[in-house]
């Protein structure tokens, strides 16, 4: 079992709390096999509400698949770890870490699904879209604007 957080680095601008929302949210990642090096040309994603039985009676995972080119049974489980804060801006930090048997990720497409407070007003932006790795709205309790810029991520081993 190896472990793999995914750290988010942004400019945020008067945004605060930034996080997924939701047991459903989705993670759009790449993976690659430990075995062969094969790594999916498909974007899949995983969630914590989905659960499968691993073989053998060791639990269970959010996916298990089998890799097209070497038929190795690979894994792959969520635990949640923090939201970025203000004071988090331009630094990397882990807000998700993998779970992986056989999987490693590299790459991850963020969609929609975050979500983030005005750090002055506590106003609630409940549905943000890292799409295009930027986001902007306007906070009328401050009379500010409030973006997401910049979104850039990396893993690491834990």
């Amino acid at each position: 079992l190896q472990k793999f957080g995914l750290q988010f680095k942004a400019t945020l601008e008067n945004v605060t709390n930034v996080r997924p929302v939701g047991e459903d949210f989705r993670w759009f990642l790449k993976l690659k096999c430990g075995s062969c090096g094969e790594i999916s040309d498909k974007w899949q994603y995983i969630t914590l509400v989905e659960s499968t039985p691993l073989k053998g009676g060791r639990g269970s995972a959010s996916m298990v698949q089998k890799c097209k080119l070497c038929s190795r049974e690979n894994s792959i489980g969520i635990q949640l770890k923090s939201t970025s804060s203000a004071e988090d801006n331009e630094r990397f930090k882990t807000m998700v870490q993998f779970e992986c048997r056989g999987l490693e990720p590299v790459d991850f497409w963020p969609q929609a699904g975050f979500a983030a407070e005005g750090a002055e007003s506590g106003t609630p932006f409940p549905e943000i879209t890292l799409l295009e790795k930027d986001w902007t709205d306007y906070d009328e309790k401050v009379n500010e604007s409030v973006g997401i810029y910049e979104v850039t991520h990396k893993f690491i081993k834990c």
